[in-house]
């Protein structure tokens, strides 16, 4: 009998045995097994309530057609479900003067909702207690990290911070679950916009997973660590870890990846030679499988890298609801908005040793009047190595040398640096 021919058999009518399960194996914080709450999703609906009830959003801007009641009713139940008083509360304050008529509990159904939390909190904290007399350390693992995520879904910020540094605190914790508590940890502070404290419980992070920790936590770490960075303005280090993690992406409890894409193009568009940005952003097999879902950022991108300024300024004014809509862009979008003139003008003046204000106007389809406000302030800022001649109409460009700039910023870093040290020296001899 051939070997390729099945035997025929009682065995060959068995179902495939499923693979048994290594027990000693510490599951990786995978997506499935990392924690729901608090809810990413939820997050962006309050901010994107608060952008509009602030005047800074309109509800037209936003990709679902919605009324700002039901942006709003929507909003409250959801928070209401997950019986979350004190962020309730907040928002209800704070956020509904423009919302129009929406109904909210009361102050009384709200105090039964805390006295259920309180219940709920000791009836988990007794089963902590129960598991550490009668039970083993992984149960008793398995029980704070219950606390904690409900700590994150109903409580305040403060006692969630507590639940967690409770679970760091138990004995023989592996750096694994440590890496996963700060990383839960670091999603409630960045749920209420907490950004020293995110920025610390990422470091602790990535300073653990550089001593010991598997491939999954290290590269969900770089998309925590990547947001943390947006949310500081370090949009030159977000843009590496992010494209780095773009194919990898599994961070689905922090952001969709459709949000992922959007950031990764938007930071690297600031920073990436064009070259690089054919290859990595336009070109990218990753990117170009949500260019359906990101019409506005791929018309921007594909506009720069052809030369097309008109359609480059177009997909500009386009883009900034989407930047005001998001939570971690909205904080820094005069500044993107800024840096994409400066990117599109250099562009432009580096193909040139002079060119006319009505020619350049003309090509970014602006008035010479703007134009020449915006270069002027650029120029000034030290922004743009161009100078006007109002008389002539004409934009000169003057590019000095890599040797001459550099020579230039070892003097002013040198001068700050020696001032610097006499102030300090002055503060010694006091």
């Amino acid at each position: 009998m051939s070997k390729d021919t099945p035997m025929e058999d009682a065995d060959a009518t068995k179902p495939t045995p499923k693979p048994v399960k290594n027990e000693n194996i510490m599951p990786s914080a995978s997506a499935d097994d990392a924690s729901k709450y608090p809810d990413m999703k939820l997050a962006q609906s309050i901010h994107r309530l608060s952008m509009v009830s602030s005047g800074k959003l309109k509800v037209g801007d936003l990709s679902s057609k919605i009324l700002p009641d039901d942006l709003a009713a929507a909003t409250m139940k959801r928070i209401l479900s997950d019986q979350n008083t004190s962020l309730y509360k907040h928002v209800r304050d704070s956020m509904l003067k423009g919302a129009g008529d929406v109904s909210t509990a009361s102050d009384d159904e709200l105090a039964k909702l805390d006295e259920i939390n309180t219940k709920t909190m000791e009836e988990l904290e007794a089963k902590v207690i129960d598991s550490r007399e009668n039970a083993g350390e992984m149960e008793v693992l398995s029980d704070r990290f219950d606390v904690a995520r409900f700590a994150a879904k109903s409580l305040n910020k403060n006692e969630t911070y507590d639940s967690y540094q409770q679970v760091m605190d138990l004995p023989k914790l592996s750096s694994g679950k440590v890496i996963d508590s700060l990383m839960e940890c670091s999603r409630v502070s960045s749920f209420y916009g907490d950004s020293k404290k995110n920025k610390e419980l990422i470091e602790k992070a990535v300073k653990l997973a550089e001593d010991g920790g598997d491939w999954d936590r290290r590269n969900r770490l770089k998309v925590y660590n990547a947001l943390s960075k947006i949310l500081a303005r370090d949009t030159k280090g977000a843009a590496t870890l992010l494209i780095d993690c773009i194919s990898t992406f599994s961070c689905n409890e922090l952001c969709s990846y459709t949000d992922f894409v959007l950031y990764a193009v938007i930071c690297n568009v600031l920073h990436l030679p064009r070259t690089d940005l054919k290859t990595k952003i336009i070109d990218g097999p990753d990117v170009r499988s949500t260019v359906a879902d990101l019409p506005v950022v791929s018309s921007l991108v594909n506009a720069l890298y052809e030369c097309d300024y008109k359609s480059y300024l177009s997909s500009m004014v386009d883009i900034q609801p989407i930047l005001v809509a998001d939570r971690f862009l909205q904080p820094h979008a005069g500044y993107i908005m800024r840096e994409l003139y400066v990117l599109g003008y250099k562009q432009f003046l580096d193909s040139y040793k002079s060119v006319t204000l009505e020619s350049m106007a003309s090509s970014f389809g602006v008035s010479p009047q703007y134009l020449d406000l915006q270069l002027s302030r650029f120029i000034a800022a030290g922004r743009l190595t161009a100078k006007i001649d109002k008389f002539g109409g004409v934009v000169e460009t003057n590019r000095p040398d890599k040797k001459n700039a550099q020579y230039r910023d070892m003097i002013q870093k040198g001068d700050l640096l020696l001032n610097r040290i006499q102030k300090l020296a002055r503060v010694v001899d006091l």
